[in-house]
């Protein structure tokens, strides 16, 4: 509240004169971009067609500054203008007017004004950071007046978030606030005091935010990939402009990297774990070209929480972490212990991830740990969510209790791969560990599973009949089940491997589900659920193996 105060103090007539200020002369470079730029979008948009954020907007000849929309999600991006990457694509006069009209009805609307969507940190920076990019397309054929106005207006928006950033709530918008900082010193006309200063505030917020093994403290896979889309550039930034980029930004990029390839699957998709929703592939080949890596990715991720087996094709990654700190919270998930394996390229036990840009109030269902392939008790999620609307105004409400202990500890062996995890989100309310045994071997071929409930004390849980284990295992849309000659339960999809799935303590249940992660929003799906009671079976075993079609496809 007291940091929502300063930054209105901040905006307000009392502190807008301090925004003021000599206006550069020119744009010295314009830093690259990473992400992909599409030529036909930039056509829409000069039809008055805005699909942005997984939104369409018509503005029927109007200026998409003045009409009223009530999607917060488009109107963020819109202010953010990082679709001036696809004029710039599109390489034409057309394109480069339309981008300057479109800037200069943003400056006679909302330049003078600092409120509202257009004005939040996260969009301003976002939005220096495309304007700084994309100035040469918009600066095309200009005519002095509008250079003059951009170049006064980018001054001003510099100026604001530089006085705002240290109120900006912690995460990825104020790491991203500091690159765009950053990004200016290094683009615009500035004292070497301005990007000494600079370069200094975004080491500190690297050195804070990214993780020794490259994750990020939101323990979000998708953040690690917006983020490296801004620093790669930003590192190339310095180097074009002779000046030595900070140890920090080089040391970041060089974790974050592997990270990324940590979190990917054999089909090039990031696993859905904590705000993941569907994979752009293409925008992670763009950014993973920039991997001089060799090798394997990691397997073992202790500072973000996070564990990879692979052999032979198969990879299996698992959530094995506390939440994160509840400041950058609001896209955790309750998935605890939950794991993703796929068979080549495609998935077979998934989480049901999130729809980016579906309605809100189907998010806390997808962050649920019922939405995840783990173990629930009681149709409880292991961690709750805070929806107090008095200190929660955000878009996703923050994850608060949760495990606060998850130990892990690795198994490998010659031939396998595994660890043994546990954590203690049910002891306050149930008295219970769950504990989880996951082992990768013979060649990729097998994934055994092992799920116990234990007392603090480690003897087996009691406790009347009354606690309900579910374990889940969310199948991907793709994947068909059916049951073989043996009544074995066989998992299967076209041209890919087949999996039989055996548990002898509990017979496998096929409930429906719905994955959230979609390209094309939610889609239907099912699950294998082995429901028993804690006291009945308090260590229940499971297991996955790979059988061979014999039209299997083989690889090139």
């Amino acid at each position: 509240m007291w940091r929502k105060a300063r930054r209105r103090l901040r905006s307000g007539p009392v502190y807008r004169w301090r925004y003021s200020g000599r206006t550069p002369e020119r744009v010295l470079i314009a830093p690259p971009d990473l992400r992909l730029a599409d030529p036909q979008i930039a056509l829409e948009i000069y039809y008055g067609r805005f699909p942005l954020s997984g939104h369409l907007v018509e503005t029927g000849g109007r200026s998409p500054f003045q009409i009223d929309v009530q999607n917060r999600g488009w109107l963020k991006t819109l202010h953010g203008f990082r679709w001036l990457r696809h004029m710039r694509a599109a390489g034409t006069e057309l394109a480069a007017a339309n981008a300057r009209a479109l800037v200069s009805d943003w400056i006679a609307t909302h330049g003078g004004n600092i409120s509202g969507v257009a004005w939040e940190p996260a969009t301003t920076a976002k939005r220096i950071i495309a304007w700084l990019q994309h100035s040469s397309v918009v600066l095309q054929g200009a005519e002095f007046p509008f250079y003059r106005a951009y170049l006064k207006s980018l001054a001003v928006q510099i100026r604001y978030l530089r006085s705002v950033v240290k109120e900006m709530p912690d995460g990825k918008d104020r790491l991203r606030a500091r690159i765009a900082l950053a990004f200016a010193a290094l683009s615009l006309p500035a004292p070497a005091s301005a990007l000494r200063g600079a370069t200094r505030h975004l080491a500190e917020e690297l050195d804070r935010q990214i993780l020794p093994d490259g994750g990020h403290i939101s323990r979000n896979p998708l953040t690690v990939m917006e983020l490296l889309a801004d620093l790669l550039p930003l590192r190339y930034t310095y180097a074009n402009q002779a000046e030595t980029p900070p140890p920090a930004l080089i040391n970041a990029v060089d974790r974050m990297l592997p990270a990324l390839r940590f979190f990917r699957h054999e089909d090039g998709a990031l696993a859905r774990f904590n705000g993941m929703g569907a994979t752009i592939h293409d925008r992670i080949a763009a950014i993973l070209r920039h991997d001089d890596t060799e090798g394997a990715p990691l397997l073992h991720a202790p500072h973000s929480g996070y564990e990879r087996l692979s052999m032979g094709g198969t990879t299996v990654i698992a959530d094995t972490g506390v939440p994160p700190p509840i400041d950058v919270s609001n896209a955790a998930h309750a998935g605890c212990l939950s794991f993703e394996m796929s068979s080549g390229r495609q998935h077979f036990i998934v989480n049901c991830g999130v729809d980016t840009y579906g309605a809100a109030e189907f998010r806390p269902l997808a962050r649920a740990t019922a939405a995840h392939s783990t173990a629930t008790l009681n149709d409880t999620s292991s961690a709750r969510f805070n929806h107090s609307i008095r200190i929660n105004d955000m878009d996703s409400p923050p994850l608060i209790g949760g495990p606060r202990h998850v130990p892990c500890r690795r198994t490998d062996q010659p031939g396998m791969q595994g660890f043994i995890a546990s954590h203690d989100g049910y002891v306050a309310r149930f008295s219970l560990y769950h504990e989880r045994e996951l082992s990768l071997s013979s060649g990729g071929n097998v994934l055994a599973g092992t799920d116990r409930f234990l007392r603090s004390s480690g003897a087996a849980a009691r406790n009347n009949g009354r606690d309900l284990v579910t374990i889940r295992f969310h199948l991907h849309p793709d994947v068909d089940l059916f049951h073989d000659d043996e009544e074995r339960l066989v998992l299967s999809a076209p041209n890919a491997d087949r999996w039989v799935m055996s548990c002898e303590e509990v017979a496998p249940e096929i409930e429906e589900s719905i994955y959230f992660a979609g390209l094309g929003g939610p889609r239907r799906s099912r699950q294998v659920v082995l429901a028993f009671k804690a006291f009945d079976l308090p260590e229940v075993h499971w297991q996955l193996t790979r059988t061979h079609i014999v039209d299997y496809p083989q690889k090139q």
